[in-house]
Protein backbone atom coordinates (compact mmCIF):
# COMPACT_ATOMS: atom_id res chain seq x y z
CA UNK A 1 0.00 0.00 0.00
CA UNK A 2 1.38 3.53 -0.65
CA UNK A 3 0.93 6.00 1.77
CA UNK A 4 0.28 9.33 0.67
CA UNK A 5 1.65 12.91 2.23
CA UNK A 6 -1.53 13.05 3.96
CA UNK A 7 -1.14 9.63 5.84
CA UNK A 8 2.41 10.29 7.93
CA UNK A 9 3.65 12.95 9.80
CA UNK A 10 6.39 14.98 8.32
CA UNK A 11 9.04 16.76 10.09
CA UNK A 12 8.02 20.28 8.31
CA UNK A 13 7.17 21.02 4.36
CA UNK A 14 10.59 20.08 2.44
CA UNK A 15 9.87 16.84 3.50
CA UNK A 16 6.78 17.08 2.97
CA UNK A 17 7.14 18.07 -0.42
CA UNK A 18 9.88 15.37 -1.37
CA UNK A 19 7.37 12.74 -0.19
CA UNK A 20 4.99 14.27 -2.86
CA UNK A 21 7.95 13.66 -5.05
CA UNK A 22 8.38 9.70 -4.34
CA UNK A 23 4.32 9.49 -4.70
CA UNK A 24 4.12 11.06 -7.69
CA UNK A 25 7.22 9.23 -9.18
CA UNK A 26 6.53 5.55 -8.03
CA UNK A 27 4.08 4.65 -10.74
CA UNK A 28 7.17 5.99 -13.48
CA UNK A 29 10.04 3.97 -12.09
CA UNK A 30 10.58 0.11 -11.84
CA UNK A 31 9.78 -2.29 -9.39
CA UNK A 32 13.23 -2.15 -7.42
CA UNK A 33 13.07 1.77 -7.46
CA UNK A 34 9.54 1.87 -6.30
CA UNK A 35 10.30 -0.24 -3.40
CA UNK A 36 13.25 2.13 -2.54
CA UNK A 37 11.06 5.24 -2.35
CA UNK A 38 8.53 3.38 -0.21
CA UNK A 39 12.00 3.01 2.32
CA UNK A 40 12.46 6.89 1.68
CA UNK A 41 8.70 7.95 2.38
CA UNK A 42 9.68 5.32 5.69
CA UNK A 43 12.46 7.19 6.91
CA UNK A 44 11.16 10.66 5.92
CA UNK A 45 8.33 9.85 8.91
CA UNK A 46 10.39 8.13 11.30
CA UNK A 47 12.61 10.52 14.02
CA UNK A 48 15.76 12.26 13.17
CA UNK A 49 18.62 9.60 13.80
CA UNK A 50 21.65 10.53 15.55
CA UNK A 51 24.85 8.53 16.33
CA UNK A 52 26.63 9.11 19.00
CA UNK A 53 30.74 7.83 18.13
CA UNK A 54 33.82 7.83 18.87
CA UNK A 55 36.91 6.05 20.54
CA UNK A 56 36.87 3.21 22.80
CA UNK A 57 36.31 4.40 26.83
CA UNK A 58 35.19 7.84 25.58
CA UNK A 59 31.84 7.75 27.72
CA UNK A 60 29.69 7.50 24.82
CA UNK A 61 27.25 5.02 26.62
CA UNK A 62 27.59 7.39 29.55
CA UNK A 63 26.36 10.33 27.00
CA UNK A 64 23.79 8.13 25.63
CA UNK A 65 21.73 7.61 29.04
CA UNK A 66 22.14 11.19 30.21
CA UNK A 67 20.49 12.15 26.20
CA UNK A 68 17.62 9.72 26.71
CA UNK A 69 17.46 10.39 30.89
CA UNK A 70 17.46 6.39 31.95
CA UNK A 71 20.42 4.13 32.55
CA UNK A 72 19.77 1.66 30.00
CA UNK A 73 22.77 1.74 27.92
CA UNK A 74 25.76 -0.72 29.68
CA UNK A 75 28.81 1.25 30.31
CA UNK A 76 31.39 -1.64 30.88
CA UNK A 77 32.97 -3.50 28.50
CA UNK A 78 30.68 -6.80 27.57
CA UNK A 79 28.61 -8.09 24.84
CA UNK A 80 26.27 -5.21 24.36
CA UNK A 81 28.86 -2.45 23.88
CA UNK A 82 30.35 -4.65 21.47
CA UNK A 83 26.94 -3.84 19.18
CA UNK A 84 25.02 -1.46 17.47
CA UNK A 85 22.00 -0.18 19.66
CA UNK A 86 19.13 1.70 18.50
CA UNK A 87 16.74 3.56 21.19
CA UNK A 88 13.67 4.65 20.07
CA UNK A 89 10.16 4.79 21.38
CA UNK A 90 8.20 2.30 21.65
CA UNK A 91 4.79 1.77 23.68
CA UNK A 92 5.96 -1.35 25.36
CA UNK A 93 9.58 -1.60 27.22
CA UNK A 94 11.73 -4.30 25.73
CA UNK A 95 14.93 -4.93 23.49
CA UNK A 96 14.90 -7.08 20.14
CA UNK A 97 18.18 -8.84 19.13
CA UNK A 98 17.97 -8.70 15.32
CA UNK A 99 20.36 -11.36 13.39
CA UNK A 100 21.80 -11.13 10.36
CA UNK A 101 19.54 -13.70 8.45
CA UNK A 102 16.70 -11.60 9.30
CA UNK A 103 15.30 -12.96 12.44
CA UNK A 104 13.95 -11.45 16.00
CA UNK A 105 14.46 -12.06 19.72
CA UNK A 106 12.95 -10.06 22.30
CA UNK A 107 13.87 -10.03 25.42
CA UNK A 108 13.30 -8.06 28.70
CA UNK A 109 15.29 -5.72 30.24
CA UNK A 110 17.67 -6.89 33.10
CA UNK A 111 16.32 -5.98 36.57
CA UNK A 112 18.31 -2.44 37.06
CA UNK A 113 15.99 -2.01 33.83
CA UNK A 114 18.91 -2.35 31.87
CA UNK A 115 19.87 -4.15 28.87
CA UNK A 116 21.03 -7.36 29.34
CA UNK A 117 24.38 -8.06 29.83
CA UNK A 118 24.51 -12.06 28.59
CA UNK A 119 22.12 -11.72 25.24
CA UNK A 120 21.91 -15.66 25.59
CA UNK A 121 22.76 -15.91 21.43
CA UNK A 122 25.78 -16.03 19.43
CA UNK A 123 27.13 -12.56 19.20
CA UNK A 124 28.43 -13.76 15.69
CA UNK A 125 24.89 -13.74 14.39
CA UNK A 126 23.87 -10.34 15.42
CA UNK A 127 23.24 -7.25 13.17
CA UNK A 128 22.44 -4.89 15.67
CA UNK A 129 19.64 -4.58 18.98
CA UNK A 130 16.89 -2.36 18.82
CA UNK A 131 16.13 -0.79 22.34
CA UNK A 132 12.36 0.52 22.60
CA UNK A 133 11.42 2.55 25.49
CA UNK A 134 8.56 4.62 26.32
CA UNK A 135 10.72 7.66 26.61
CA UNK A 136 9.28 11.30 25.43
CA UNK A 137 12.70 12.19 24.43
CA UNK A 138 12.86 9.39 21.85
CA UNK A 139 9.39 10.80 19.99
CA UNK A 140 11.15 12.91 18.16
CA UNK A 141 15.33 11.00 18.09
CA UNK A 142 16.25 8.14 17.37
CA UNK A 143 19.51 7.60 19.33
CA UNK A 144 22.13 5.20 17.46
CA UNK A 145 25.01 3.62 20.24
CA UNK A 146 28.16 2.55 18.53
CA UNK A 147 30.46 -0.03 19.84
CA UNK A 148 34.06 2.31 19.93
CA UNK A 149 37.16 3.34 17.27
CA UNK A 150 40.48 1.70 18.64
CA UNK A 151 38.82 -1.77 20.19
CA UNK A 152 40.69 -4.85 20.29
CA UNK A 153 37.35 -6.13 18.95
CA UNK A 154 37.54 -6.27 15.41
CA UNK A 155 34.10 -6.98 14.82
CA UNK A 156 33.00 -4.15 17.18
CA UNK A 157 35.23 -1.95 15.08
CA UNK A 158 34.09 -3.16 12.06
CA UNK A 159 30.30 -2.31 13.33
CA UNK A 160 31.32 1.46 14.36
CA UNK A 161 33.37 1.48 10.92
CA UNK A 162 29.93 0.37 8.88
CA UNK A 163 27.96 2.90 10.42
CA UNK A 164 30.12 6.05 9.71
CA UNK A 165 31.95 4.64 6.54
CA UNK A 166 35.12 4.35 7.62
CA UNK A 167 37.08 1.30 5.31
CA UNK A 168 34.05 0.42 4.65
CA UNK A 169 34.02 -3.51 3.12
CA UNK A 170 34.26 -4.37 -0.33
CA UNK A 171 30.65 -4.55 -2.00
CA UNK A 172 28.33 -7.51 -1.23
CA UNK A 173 30.51 -8.55 2.12
CA UNK A 174 28.21 -6.40 4.45
CA UNK A 175 24.75 -8.30 4.39
CA UNK A 176 21.32 -6.17 3.96
CA UNK A 177 19.95 -6.31 7.62
CA UNK A 178 23.01 -4.94 8.52
CA UNK A 179 23.18 -2.18 6.31
CA UNK A 180 19.68 -1.50 6.90
CA UNK A 181 20.71 -1.50 10.70
CA UNK A 182 23.46 1.26 10.09
CA UNK A 183 22.33 3.52 7.54
CA UNK A 184 20.59 6.52 7.61
CA UNK A 185 22.30 8.74 10.64
CA UNK A 186 20.86 11.63 9.70
CA UNK A 187 23.96 13.16 12.25
CA UNK A 188 26.63 12.70 14.78
CA UNK A 189 27.60 13.76 18.29
CA UNK A 190 31.00 12.29 17.97
CA UNK A 191 32.63 12.14 21.58
CA UNK A 192 36.31 13.23 21.96
CA UNK A 193 38.60 13.04 25.16
CA UNK A 194 41.46 15.43 25.53
CA UNK A 195 43.68 14.10 22.69
CA UNK A 196 42.58 14.27 18.87
CA UNK A 197 43.64 11.09 17.20
CA UNK A 198 43.95 10.27 13.61
CA UNK A 199 41.13 7.97 14.09
CA UNK A 200 38.68 10.68 15.43
CA UNK A 201 39.56 12.64 11.99
CA UNK A 202 39.51 9.70 9.53
CA UNK A 203 35.94 8.95 11.14
CA UNK A 204 34.71 12.44 10.56
CA UNK A 205 36.12 12.90 7.50
CA UNK A 206 34.83 9.73 6.36
CA UNK A 207 31.07 10.54 7.26
CA UNK A 208 31.36 13.98 5.54
CA UNK A 209 33.07 12.41 2.53
CA UNK A 210 30.19 9.72 2.78
CA UNK A 211 27.40 12.31 3.15
CA UNK A 212 28.90 14.40 -0.02
CA UNK A 213 28.42 11.46 -2.17
CA UNK A 214 25.20 11.24 -1.67
CA UNK A 215 25.19 14.54 -3.36
CA UNK A 216 22.27 16.51 -1.23
CA UNK A 217 23.22 14.85 2.27
CA UNK A 218 23.92 17.38 4.70
CA UNK A 219 27.01 17.74 7.36
CA UNK A 220 24.96 17.39 10.30
CA UNK A 221 27.81 16.91 13.30
CA UNK A 222 29.04 18.03 17.02
CA UNK A 223 31.40 17.46 18.94
CA UNK A 224 31.45 16.70 23.11
CA UNK A 225 34.98 16.97 24.96
CA UNK A 226 33.63 14.22 27.52
CA UNK A 227 35.80 13.98 30.83
CA UNK A 228 36.08 18.03 30.79
CA UNK A 229 36.80 17.27 34.87
CA UNK A 230 39.96 15.56 33.81
CA UNK A 231 41.35 18.53 32.20
CA UNK A 232 44.29 19.91 34.22
CA UNK A 233 44.43 23.48 34.60
CA UNK A 234 47.77 24.42 35.11
CA UNK A 235 48.53 22.92 31.39
CA UNK A 236 46.02 25.44 29.87
CA UNK A 237 47.40 28.88 29.72
CA UNK A 238 44.46 31.22 30.16
CA UNK A 239 42.25 28.40 32.77
CA UNK A 240 42.93 31.00 35.78
CA UNK A 241 43.61 27.58 37.70
CA UNK A 242 39.32 26.68 36.72
CA UNK A 243 38.69 23.48 35.75
CA UNK A 244 35.72 24.13 33.55
CA UNK A 245 37.52 27.05 31.95
CA UNK A 246 40.28 24.69 30.81
CA UNK A 247 37.81 22.28 29.07
CA UNK A 248 36.29 24.89 27.31
CA UNK A 249 39.85 26.42 25.98
CA UNK A 250 41.03 22.30 25.00
CA UNK A 251 36.90 22.27 23.30
CA UNK A 252 37.72 25.50 21.62
CA UNK A 253 41.13 24.65 20.12
CA UNK A 254 39.82 21.07 19.03
CA UNK A 255 36.72 23.11 16.95
CA UNK A 256 38.96 24.66 15.37
CA UNK A 257 41.32 21.68 14.41
CA UNK A 258 38.20 19.84 13.57
CA UNK A 259 36.36 22.66 11.05
CA UNK A 260 34.10 22.11 9.33
CA UNK A 261 33.82 18.55 9.57
CA UNK A 262 31.89 19.78 13.04
CA UNK A 263 30.01 22.47 13.68
CA UNK A 264 30.98 22.61 17.37
CA UNK A 265 32.89 21.50 20.25
CA UNK A 266 31.51 21.35 23.89
CA UNK A 267 32.46 20.60 26.84
CA UNK A 268 30.32 18.27 29.30
CA UNK A 269 31.62 15.58 32.07
CA UNK A 270 29.38 12.65 31.14
CA UNK A 271 28.96 10.82 34.26
CA UNK A 272 27.60 14.06 36.52
CA UNK A 273 25.11 14.11 33.32
CA UNK A 274 24.07 11.11 33.43
CA UNK A 275 23.74 10.34 37.34
CA UNK A 276 21.71 13.31 37.79
CA UNK A 277 19.36 12.56 34.67
CA UNK A 278 18.77 9.38 35.02
CA UNK A 279 18.08 9.20 39.01
CA UNK A 280 21.13 8.02 40.36
CA UNK A 281 21.55 10.74 42.78
CA UNK A 282 19.59 9.91 46.11
CA UNK A 283 18.88 11.70 49.14
CA UNK A 284 21.52 9.28 50.39
CA UNK A 285 24.01 11.02 48.73
CA UNK A 286 22.52 14.16 49.25
CA UNK A 287 23.63 13.31 53.27
CA UNK A 288 26.80 11.97 52.58
CA UNK A 289 27.87 15.30 50.51
CA UNK A 290 26.51 16.88 53.77
CA UNK A 291 28.34 14.82 55.82
CA UNK A 292 31.42 15.60 54.21
CA UNK A 293 30.77 19.21 54.30
CA UNK A 294 30.65 19.13 57.77
CA UNK A 295 34.06 17.93 58.20
CA UNK A 296 36.93 20.98 58.63
CA UNK A 297 38.20 22.25 55.27
CA UNK A 298 42.10 21.09 55.62
CA UNK A 299 40.54 17.72 55.99
CA UNK A 300 38.02 17.75 53.04
CA UNK A 301 40.87 18.78 50.66
CA UNK A 302 43.33 16.62 51.57
CA UNK A 303 40.77 14.13 50.82
CA UNK A 304 40.02 15.57 47.43
CA UNK A 305 43.40 15.53 46.50
CA UNK A 306 43.09 11.80 45.06
CA UNK A 307 40.15 9.18 44.76
CA UNK A 308 42.38 6.86 47.28
CA UNK A 309 42.69 9.28 49.46
CA UNK A 310 38.88 10.55 49.67
CA UNK A 311 37.89 6.59 50.14
CA UNK A 312 40.87 5.63 52.59
CA UNK A 313 41.35 8.78 54.75
CA UNK A 314 39.73 7.86 58.07
CA UNK A 315 36.94 10.09 58.86
CA UNK A 316 33.62 10.01 60.36
CA UNK A 317 31.92 9.52 56.80
CA UNK A 318 31.53 6.14 56.29
CA UNK A 319 34.54 4.71 53.34
CA UNK A 320 31.39 2.82 51.64
CA UNK A 321 29.22 6.09 51.25
CA UNK A 322 32.16 7.61 50.13
CA UNK A 323 33.05 4.84 47.72
CA UNK A 324 29.85 4.99 45.83
CA UNK A 325 29.79 8.75 45.71
CA UNK A 326 33.14 8.53 43.62
CA UNK A 327 31.03 6.61 41.26
CA UNK A 328 28.55 8.35 40.72
CA UNK A 329 30.27 11.88 40.91
CA UNK A 330 34.02 11.54 40.42
CA UNK A 331 35.86 14.06 42.53
CA UNK A 332 35.24 16.88 40.78
CA UNK A 333 31.49 16.46 41.32
CA UNK A 334 31.81 15.49 44.74
CA UNK A 335 33.53 18.82 45.14
CA UNK A 336 30.91 21.03 43.08
CA UNK A 337 28.32 19.21 45.45
CA UNK A 338 30.13 20.25 48.67
CA UNK A 339 30.44 23.47 47.56
CA UNK A 340 27.09 24.12 46.84
CA UNK A 341 26.28 22.51 50.83
CA UNK A 342 28.52 25.17 52.14
CA UNK A 343 26.79 27.73 50.05
CA UNK A 344 23.82 26.85 51.51
CA UNK A 345 23.50 24.50 54.04
CA UNK A 346 19.79 24.01 53.81
CA UNK A 347 20.09 22.82 50.79
CA UNK A 348 17.72 19.84 49.33
CA UNK A 349 18.60 16.81 47.82
CA UNK A 350 16.39 18.17 44.58
CA UNK A 351 18.43 21.26 44.30
CA UNK A 352 21.71 19.62 44.89
CA UNK A 353 20.58 16.92 41.79
CA UNK A 354 20.21 20.65 39.78
CA UNK A 355 23.36 21.65 40.83
CA UNK A 356 25.17 18.66 39.59
CA UNK A 357 23.67 18.71 36.26
CA UNK A 358 24.18 22.04 36.01
CA UNK A 359 27.98 21.34 36.66
CA UNK A 360 27.73 18.53 34.13
CA UNK A 361 27.37 20.97 31.04
CA UNK A 362 24.65 18.74 30.00
CA UNK A 363 22.04 21.88 29.02
CA UNK A 364 24.92 23.37 26.64
CA UNK A 365 25.01 20.24 24.86
CA UNK A 366 21.17 19.28 24.84
CA UNK A 367 20.94 23.20 23.87
CA UNK A 368 23.27 22.68 20.93
CA UNK A 369 21.76 19.70 19.93
CA UNK A 370 18.34 20.99 19.63
CA UNK A 371 19.93 23.88 17.25
CA UNK A 372 21.75 22.03 15.16
CA UNK A 373 19.76 18.97 14.20
CA UNK A 374 16.32 18.63 15.89
CA UNK A 375 15.13 22.65 14.73
CA UNK A 376 16.75 21.60 11.29
CA UNK A 377 15.37 17.86 11.07
CA UNK A 378 12.77 19.10 8.25
CA UNK A 379 15.91 20.01 5.94
CA UNK A 380 18.05 17.56 7.00
CA UNK A 381 15.35 14.52 6.63
CA UNK A 382 14.39 16.23 3.16
CA UNK A 383 17.96 16.80 1.97
CA UNK A 384 18.59 12.66 2.94
CA UNK A 385 16.08 11.91 1.24
CA UNK A 386 16.58 13.35 -2.08
CA UNK A 387 19.91 11.74 -1.84
CA UNK A 388 18.45 8.43 -1.11
CA UNK A 389 15.92 9.53 -4.56
CA UNK A 390 18.74 10.25 -6.36
CA UNK A 391 21.31 7.22 -5.31
CA UNK A 392 18.44 5.13 -6.41
CA UNK A 393 17.51 6.58 -9.91
CA UNK A 394 21.21 6.36 -10.73
CA UNK A 395 21.57 2.77 -9.37
CA UNK A 396 18.51 1.51 -11.73
CA UNK A 397 20.25 1.73 -14.64
CA UNK A 398 17.90 2.89 -16.60
CA UNK A 399 18.48 6.74 -18.22
CA UNK A 400 14.69 7.44 -18.95
CA UNK A 401 14.22 6.53 -14.89
CA UNK A 402 17.49 8.75 -14.17
CA UNK A 403 16.06 11.77 -16.00
CA UNK A 404 12.57 11.56 -15.06
CA UNK A 405 13.49 11.60 -11.37
CA UNK A 406 16.58 14.27 -12.02
CA UNK A 407 14.28 16.45 -13.25
CA UNK A 408 11.30 15.85 -10.84
CA UNK A 409 14.64 16.97 -8.32
CA UNK A 410 15.56 20.07 -10.09
CA UNK A 411 11.89 21.11 -10.31
CA UNK A 412 11.36 20.70 -6.37
CA UNK A 413 14.39 22.50 -5.98
CA UNK A 414 13.80 25.47 -8.06
CA UNK A 415 10.96 26.62 -5.75
CA UNK A 416 12.29 29.64 -2.84
CA UNK A 417 11.23 27.34 0.22
CA UNK A 418 13.84 24.76 -1.02
CA UNK A 419 16.84 26.34 -1.24
CA UNK A 420 17.77 24.94 2.36
CA UNK A 421 18.64 21.88 0.42
CA UNK A 422 20.67 23.95 -1.79
CA UNK A 423 22.44 25.75 1.02
CA UNK A 424 23.24 21.97 2.68
CA UNK A 425 24.21 20.68 -0.35
CA UNK A 426 26.70 23.60 -0.87
CA UNK A 427 27.97 22.91 2.88
CA UNK A 428 28.56 19.18 2.44
CA UNK A 429 30.87 20.15 -1.11
CA UNK A 430 33.06 22.52 1.05
CA UNK A 431 32.97 20.45 4.20
CA UNK A 432 34.00 17.18 2.33
CA UNK A 433 36.40 18.60 0.38
CA UNK A 434 34.98 18.45 -3.10
CA UNK A 435 35.36 22.59 -3.47
CA UNK A 436 37.95 23.88 -1.61
CA UNK A 437 37.33 27.49 0.01
CA UNK A 438 39.76 29.15 2.38
CA UNK A 439 39.29 28.59 5.85
CA UNK A 440 37.67 31.82 6.78
CA UNK A 441 35.04 30.87 4.16
CA UNK A 442 34.33 27.55 4.49
CA UNK A 443 33.93 28.29 8.37
CA UNK A 444 31.42 31.10 6.97
CA UNK A 445 29.77 29.01 5.06
CA UNK A 446 29.45 25.83 7.97
CA UNK A 447 28.03 28.79 10.33
CA UNK A 448 25.19 29.70 8.17
CA UNK A 449 24.06 26.35 6.98
CA UNK A 450 24.81 24.75 10.40
CA UNK A 451 22.11 26.46 12.47
CA UNK A 452 18.27 27.34 12.69
CA UNK A 453 19.12 30.31 14.97
CA UNK A 454 19.08 33.70 12.11
CA UNK A 455 21.58 35.71 14.86
CA UNK A 456 24.08 32.84 15.15
CA UNK A 457 24.00 32.10 11.28
CA UNK A 458 25.31 35.53 10.82
CA UNK A 459 27.38 35.66 13.59
CA UNK A 460 25.44 38.12 15.74
CA UNK A 461 23.82 36.40 17.82
CA UNK A 462 21.82 38.79 20.56
CA UNK A 463 21.71 41.99 18.19
CA UNK A 464 19.08 44.28 17.19
CA UNK A 465 17.42 42.50 13.85
CA UNK A 466 18.07 46.24 12.38
CA UNK A 467 21.71 45.33 12.55
CA UNK A 468 21.02 42.09 12.05
CA UNK A 469 19.32 43.08 8.42
CA UNK A 470 22.13 45.23 7.32
CA UNK A 471 24.50 42.99 7.73
CA UNK A 472 23.05 40.06 6.23
CA UNK A 473 22.58 42.56 2.95
CA UNK A 474 25.96 43.21 3.62
CA UNK A 475 27.17 39.93 3.09
CA UNK A 476 24.67 38.83 0.32
CA UNK A 477 26.59 41.40 -1.89
CA UNK A 478 30.06 40.57 -0.51
CA UNK A 479 29.44 36.68 -1.68
CA UNK A 480 27.93 37.64 -5.21
CA UNK A 481 30.70 39.73 -6.14
CA UNK A 482 32.79 36.71 -4.89
CA UNK A 483 30.77 34.53 -7.43
CA UNK A 484 31.25 36.94 -10.19
CA UNK A 485 34.97 37.96 -9.61
CA UNK A 486 37.30 36.23 -7.05
CA UNK A 487 36.11 32.66 -7.51
CA UNK A 488 37.00 29.74 -9.42
CA UNK A 489 33.87 27.69 -11.18
CA UNK A 490 33.24 25.62 -8.44
CA UNK A 491 33.82 27.87 -5.95
CA UNK A 492 31.08 30.28 -7.82
CA UNK A 493 28.45 27.63 -7.50
CA UNK A 494 28.73 27.36 -4.37
CA UNK A 495 28.88 31.27 -3.85
CA UNK A 496 25.87 31.68 -5.69
CA UNK A 497 24.44 29.46 -3.26
CA UNK A 498 25.81 31.65 0.18
CA UNK A 499 24.12 34.68 -1.60
CA UNK A 500 21.10 33.67 -1.98
CA UNK A 501 21.31 32.56 1.66
CA UNK A 502 21.95 35.79 2.92
CA UNK A 503 19.50 37.72 0.65
CA UNK A 504 16.68 35.19 1.77
CA UNK A 505 17.88 36.01 5.49
CA UNK A 506 17.66 39.65 4.26
CA UNK A 507 14.21 39.15 3.27
CA UNK A 508 12.77 37.57 6.39
CA UNK A 509 14.73 40.35 8.48
CA UNK A 510 12.73 43.12 7.09
CA UNK A 511 9.76 41.36 6.93
CA UNK A 512 9.70 40.78 10.26
CA UNK A 513 8.98 36.87 9.58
Amino acid sequence: MVHGPHQRHWPGPLSAAVATLCDRLQPQVGPATAAGFRQVLHRLSAPLQVAVAGRIKSGKSTLVNALIGRRVAPTDVGECTRLVTRFQYGTVDRVEVVFRDGRKQVLPFDQHGMIPADLGVDLAAVSHLEAYLTNAVLRDLTVIDTPGLGSLDSASVRRTRELLGVGQEPPGELDPVSRDAVAGAEAVLYVLTQTVKADDEHALAAFTAATARREAGPVNAVAVLNKADMVEPDSVPGSDGSTWRAAGLVAARQATLLRPRVADVLPVIGLLAETAETGGFTSADARCLKDLAALDEETRETMLLSADLFVDWECAVPASDRRRLLERLDLYGVRSGVLAVTEDPEITAGALRRRILDASGLAAVRARLHTLFQARADGIKAAAALASVTALAHASGDPGERQRVHDAIEVLLARPEAHQLRLLEALTLVAGGTVTMPDDLAEEILRVGSTSDVGERLGLAGRPRTELAAHALERAGWWRSFASFGATPAQSRVAHVVHRAYFLLWQQLREGT
